[in-house]
C-alpha cells in the first residue's frame, strides 16, 4: 500500500464564528480561543516544526511580532507536532508566540486545514485572521512563507482602518 493524501475540508467561511479550540503550547500552557476574545488573532497552521518553509514562516512572524502587536493582534501557530517538538523549535528560533500541539489534528480539521499522508495527519499551511468578536475575518488557503507575515500586517491594517472588524 502506497502513501496517499486526503484533504479534510471543513465548511468554514469569512464571517463564520471561529471554531473553538483548547490546546497546550510549547510551555505546557493551555490556550483557548476564548482567551483572545476582544483581540485580533492570527491563527496559522503549518505542517512540521523545523522544516524550511515552516521555519521561514515562523521566523517572519517572529521578526514582525512588534508590528503585529502594535495592531493589537496576537499570533498563534498550530501543527500536529507534540509539545516537545514545539519547545525545541521555539527555543532554536526564539519564537515569541505560542505553538499549539494539535497532535490528533482535531483543531486543524475544524478549520479545514488537515490532511493525511499515509498514516500521518498533518496541518496544511493555512492561516486565519479572527476578529475581536471571534469571527473569521480572512482565510488564507494559499500561503507563501516568504510574504505571508507582510500580507497579514497589511490586511490587519485594512480591517482596522475600515473599522469593519473584517466583517463584510
Amino acid at each position: 500500500m502506497g502513501f496517499f493524501s486526503i484533504s479534510v475540508v471543513a465548511d468554514i467561511a469569512v464571517n463564520d464564528k471561529a471554531p473553538a479550540f483548547e490546546l497546550i503550547d510549547q510551555n505546557n500552557e493551555l490556550h483557548r480561543l476564548s482567551d483572545y476574545s476582544g483581540k485580533w488573532l492570527v491563527l496559522y497552521f503549518y505542517p512540521k516544526d523545523d522544516t524550511p518553509g515552516c521555519t521561514k514562516e515562523a521566523c517572519s512572524f517572529r521578526d514582525d511580532i512588534y508590528k503585529i502587536r502594535e495592531l493589537k493582534a496576537e499570533v498563534i501557530g498550530v501543527s500536529t507536532d507534540d509539545v516537545e517538538s514545539h519547545a525545541e523549535f521555539a527555543e532554536k528560533y526564539n519564537l515569541p508566540f505560542p505553538l499549539l500541539a494539535d497532535t490528533d489534528a482535531i483543531v486543524a480539521k475544524s478549520y479545514g486545514s488537515a490532511w493525511k499522508l499515509g498514516p500521518y495527519s498533518l496541518a496544511k499551511r493555512h492561516s486565519f485572521i479572527i476578529n475581536p468578536e471571534g469571527k473569521i475575518a480572512k482565510i488564507y488557503r494559499k500561503v507563501d512563507p516568504d510574504k505571508h507575515s507582510a500580507e497579514i500586517i497589511a490586511d490587519l491594517k485594512t480591517f482596522q482602518k475600515s473599522n469593519t472588524n473584517g466583517i463584510n
